[in-house]
């Protein structure tokens, strides 16, 4: 594997999240792998869960850590071509990637989607740039179209929780008062194609998700219905796709409330947080004793040292 971009660059993403597991059961097993070898941290977007589970998995693998905020800490950088550079962005990524590489064995980037700009999002320029420049591997802390340590997350809670042989998963849009980027979603639906689940995409019309990456999934405009029967429940914002970037509706009638749930097989109940709290979900579905964003939380650490063990012990 030379780069963690999307789970596409696993061998078997299954695998991985059985790795993830035998992790949470003893994380400091493999304490040596990352001895004398550090991991750089670089965050273009906030984070909480992203920054502080990552840098976990890497001390339990016995990584050094360096962390740098490039919103306030770093020169802007420029990603194009044959610029000439008379503005505000004073390094240019090829120099960026190939120094950052001089200091560390191990790259994580997290950059946001702009939504403003679908072609250049979907190119994934950041972190494709600094793959490309970079003598060391690129791990995706959540870039603009793809959250692979979260999906990987996402699918140890399932196979953690869920003791149906083929369960029923739907993953519902929910309202949101921004704009939110498809990566989580995007990241699931690929989990999905490695799961054996009867799985349902339920949103709003007009918030279809990019055609390429549903493919044959199912996808239903009514929430009650798609929710009929089902075991999880994972609920997320995303912004349209086809009017890229836009908010086509903030009304509370796609939110997930506990009366809804009543429709489902008492499903758990996941979301990948931060969670706009009587906005995308009510207190009586987070606080109910099947909500498992705890947990998915919790598996954030894991999740990503499984994937940095793998780098580690494979290459």
């Amino acid at each position: 594997m030379k780069n963690f971009i999307t789970l596409q660059d696993l061998v078997d993403p299954k695998k991985t999240i059985a790795l993830a597991k035998s992790c949470k059961q003893d994380p400091f097993t493999h304490r040596h792998l990352g001895q004398r070898k550090t991991i750089g941290l670089l965050f273009f977007n906030p984070s909480l869960r992203t920054r502080l589970s990552t840098q976990k998995a890497a001390r339990n693998l016995g990584l050094d850590v360096m962390v740098m905020n490039f919103s306030n800490e770093a020169w802007a950088i420029e990603y194009e071509d044959e610029t000439i550079m008379s503005g505000l962005r004073s390094e240019h990524v090829k120099e960026a990637a190939q120094v950052v590489s001089q200091y560390c064995d191990f790259v994580a980037i997290r950059a946001f989607a702009s939504l403003t700009d679908k072609k250049r999002d979907e190119e994934e320029q950041v972190l494709r740039k600094f793959a490309e420049f970079a003598a060391v591997p690129i791990i995706n802390m959540e870039s603009a179209t793809a959250h692979p340590l979260q999906a990987l997350a996402d699918g140890l809670t399932i196979l953690e929780q869920v003791t149906i042989k083929k369960p029923k998963i739907v993953l519902s849009w929910a309202p949101h008062p921004k704009a939110l980027p498809h990566a989580v979603a995007n990241s699931f639906i690929g989990l999905m194609n490695h799961s054996n689940a009867d799985f349902v995409i339920t949103h709003p019309e007009g918030y279809d998700l990019n055609p390429a990456i549903v493919g044959n999934h199912k996808v239903s405009y009514n929430q009650e219905e798609a929710l009929a029967g089902a075991d999880v429940v994972y609920v997320k914002n995303w912004c349209s796709y086809t009017d890229y970037g836009a908010i086509l509706r903030t009304d509370n009638e796609w939110m997930m409330t506990a009366d809804k749930m009543k429709h489902t097989n008492e499903a758990f109940f996941m979301h990948c947080l931060p969670v706009r709290r009587n906005v995308v979900a009510s207190d009586g579905v987070l606080d109910h004793p099947k909500s498992l964003v705890i947990e998915q939380a919790n598996n954030r650490t894991f999740a990503a040292q499984a994937v940095l063990q793998e780098f580690l012990t494979h290459g």
